[in-house]
């Protein structure tokens, strides 16, 4: 009984960041929007830097829907043997240094954009 507990509760939580990537990712594209679409119309003047920005944003956020389903179905696939599905290094690289780019650009947008 105490197996499939642990079982179901390891699915469950596999449930719930797979919502957490989707989370994410519908937040990067929301955050796309307003700095692609929203901010140039509220800011004036030259519109393509936070556009580009916004667009580096909505695919960061489509990476991320993408990658929580294929990170899901390892789990599950992971589960069924018995086995362990270690988050790989090379995605949280990019993850992070995606959001570290972004970041940095979005930062420089803000300070430079309009002087």
């Amino acid at each position: 009984m105490e197996v499939e507990d642990a079982t179901r509760r390891t699915h469950l939580a596999n449930e719930r960041t797979h919502l957490a990537w989707w989370r994410t990712g519908l937040t990067a594209l929301a955050v796309g929007l307003a700095a692609g679409r929203i901010v140039p119309e509220l800011a004036g003047g030259a519109a393509w830097p936070y556009q580009v920005i916004g667009a580096g944003y909505a695919i960061l956020g489509c990476a991320l829907i993408l990658y929580g389903h294929v990170r899901r179905e390892q789990v599950q696939e992971a589960l069924a043997r018995g086995e362990w599905a270690p988050f790989p290094a090379s995605v949280a690289l990019a993850t992070t240094g995606a959001g570290l780019v972004l970041g940095a650009a979005t930062v420089l947008v803000i300070v430079f954009a309009n002087s």
